[in-house]
Formats: C-alpha cells, structure tokens, sequence
C-alpha cells in the first residue's frame, strides 16, 4: 500500500465508533469476578491459595485499578500523542489528509477509552470502597520507546515511535479479545472491553497502514537503522518487571505472617517470562511486523532472529 491507495474509515467511524453508540455501562453488584483470577497470577499461587485466599478480591479489585490507570497512560500519554502529532501534521512523516483526518477520530477514540476506564475506577471505589494503592506512572511502553529512539539518529525518531505505537496497538487488541470473553468477570467489564476491541480493531489496522505507507517510502539506510533498534524496544516492552513491582507492592499490604509474606514474593520473584520466540505476545507482534511490510526487509529478519520461528530466518 501507498499513500494514494489508501482508503479512509471515516464513514465506518461515524456510524459505528463506540463513543457515538454505546450508553453508559454500570458496575453490577454480583458475585463475578471484577478482574480475571487468570490475569493475576499472584492469586493464584499455592501459597496464595493455601492461606490468602480471603485476600483474593481485594488483590484483584486493586488489579482492576491498575489495568485501568494503565489505560489511561497507553491512550492519553502514548498513542494520543502520536495520532495527535500526525492529525496536526507535526509529525517528521508526512502523511495524506485522508490518514491525518483518521488519526484524530484516533485520538477522540482514545481520549473516550480513558474517560470510561476512569469512569469504571470510580465506580469501583464507590462499590467496593477501597481506594486505589498507589499506582505506577509509567506503563512498559513508557521505557520501550524512549529506549528504541535513543539508537535511531534524529530524523528516524517519529517513525521508530510509529512502529512503536503501531505494535502496541496491535498486541493489546488480542489481550483485549481475551479479556473480553472471560465468564468469571462482571457483564458490564466485559462489555467494557468489547466496546475498546470494536474501537483497537479497527485502531490496528490504521496503525498497519499507516506503517505499511511509512515503510514503502523509507530508504533501505533509514530501515537498517530502525531494524537496529528493535531489540531494545522489544526488551523493554515485553518485561513483566513493573507488574512485579506492583505485585510485591500488593503483598506489602495483605495481613498475613511474615513466612507466607515472603513465600508470596518469592513466587512472585519466580514468574518469569523469557523474551524468546516462545513468548506470548511474539506472534502477534510479528503477525503485525509481517501484514505491515516491515519483516520483510532482511535487516528486520537478522535482527530479531532470535524472536523468529526457524521457517522465518533469514538464510
């Protein structure tokens, strides 16, 4: 795809964008989960089980706080700066109008999903009554970033922020999917998510296309230089390091002895998920860096090898 090929989803925006069709949802007072066990693994740990398991609400009640204050970064401090410098036409890449129109509907998309997860946060205070522990500034996207534009030259910075950006847009609309279909959670989360699926989608794509155009237009110099830089921004985005955190933070705070205290964080301390092509999130990642065009440059494929199946490594 090139800049004249592409077609705007405005139309499809307008009738369809979450924002313009759904009511309000309200958090049901019932006996579903308000986060899934599956997403926290502390809960279910076997000493967890063993002798916290009075805890299991409030360990996932503050989950909930947490996932939802990190959608509040990823949209409004992230993805909103992005499509916004690309609306504005501030962006080092330029792009047709019909794509800087798109990006806006972006950031309104984006801006609304933030508003409702802060909407649901109060909501729960006021259910449950528990405030929020003190939640983390930064999401992994916040290190990973930053991280990869360090080792591009000036000029390739937005664009190594468009790929960025374009990979985390893609990979939280499957972990959204699965959020989505989880029984154990509360109706309105659950439509929650399916409200933010309908808008990542079509999110993703944008983002795809927008890569796709990006790419074409490089030169083969700018793609080995941000070929270079994706490792580390794989490595810094894929850490389970700042939900560690968050979960030693939790046990701290749980009435229990100190021996079940420390054998709660030394399960913590263990979970580990090696950055390998093993990885959960790797095959989406590379589905995306593949439908974009950008694997398929051979100083891509070198470097991230290690991340690739052997039927995808170069020769």
């Amino acid at each position: 795809m090139n800049a004249a090929d592409y077609r705007s989803f405005a139309d499809d925006w307008e009738r369809r964008a979450t924002l313009r069709t759904r009511p309000r949802r309200m958090l049901e007072n019932d006996d579903r989960l308000i986060y899934p066990a599956s997403r926290q693994p502390l809960v279910l740990s076997a000493t967890f089980l063993e002798h916290c398991s009075q805890w299991r609400d409030f360990v996932l009640v503050q989950s909930f706080y947490k996932f939802l204050n990190d959608v509040v970064i990823f949209e409004t401090e992230i993805v909103d700066k992005t499509a916004r410098s690309i609306a504005k036409n501030r962006s080092s890449l330029s792009f047709p109008l019909a794509c800087r129109y798109d990006a806006m509907t972006v950031v309104v998309d984006e801006d609304y999903h933030a508003l409702v997860a802060l909407d649901f946060l109060q909501q729960t205070v006021n259910m449950t009554g528990l405030q929020p522990l003190d939640l983390p500034g930064q999401i992994e996207l916040s290190h990973a970033l930053p991280a990869a534009q360090a080792l591009a030259p000036p000029h390739l910075r937005d664009a190594v922020e468009l790929i960025g950006v374009a990979i985390a847009e893609n990979t939280i609309t499957h972990d959204v999917a699965a959020f989505a279909k989880d029984d154990s959670v509360k109706p309105s989360i659950r439509g929650l998510m399916a409200d933010h699926l309908f808008d990542e989608g079509r999110h993703a794509q944008f983002w795809t296309h927008l890569v796709r155009i990006y790419w074409q237009s490089a030169t083969p110099a700018d793609r080995d230089s941000i070929a270079a830089t994706l490792p580390a921004f794989l490595t810094h985005y894929l850490t389970n390091d700042l939900q560690k955190a968050f979960d030693l933070q939790l046990i701290e705070h749980l009435d229990v002895s100190a021996d079940v205290r420390r054998a709660l964080q030394d399960e913590v301390a263990a979970l580990h998920f090696p950055i390998t092509r093993q990885h959960p999130l790797l095959g989406n990642i590379m589905g995306f860096l593949h439908h974009s065009g950008v694997l398929n440059t051979p100083s891509v494929a070198l470097a991230l090898s290690t991340y690739l199946p052997e039927s995808g490594r170069q020769p």
